[in-house]
């Protein structure tokens, strides 16, 4: 559930950013939707065009945060250790005997 769920959630994330870049910024921008304003053989208006990316921009933030939040309460309500940090240490091998003459490097 929890690795769709990341799935789900970082295709979200790559929509969103593709739906930011696609909007026209104040300052005329790249933008979608015809150049000078002009509709020539478009779908949708630039208006209309801006009106979509706008609502669509919205919904996927939404969406995002949901996952986001759903993600976070998933991993907090685990009960098993998932890192290395949070499992016992390994037990350490066995130190050769030093001759006589040996050097301690550090224990």
């Amino acid at each position: 559930m929890e690795t769709i769920l990341l799935v789900v959630h970082l295709i979200i994330a790559i929509l969103l950013v593709i739906t930011v870049l696609m909007q026209r910024s104040e300052g005329g921008g790249l933008g979608i939707g015809g150049g000078g304003g002009a509709n020539v053989g478009g779908l949708m208006s630039v208006r209309g065009t801006a009106n979509f990316l706008t609502r669509a921009t919205a919904v996927l933030a939404g969406c995002f945060m949901l996952t986001s939040l759903t993600l976070a309460i998933i991993a907090g309500n685990r009960t098993t250790p998932q890192s290395i940090l949070d499992s016992p240490a390994a037990t350490s091998t066995p130190q050769p005997e030093s001759k006589e003459g040996d050097v301690p490097l550090s224990r």
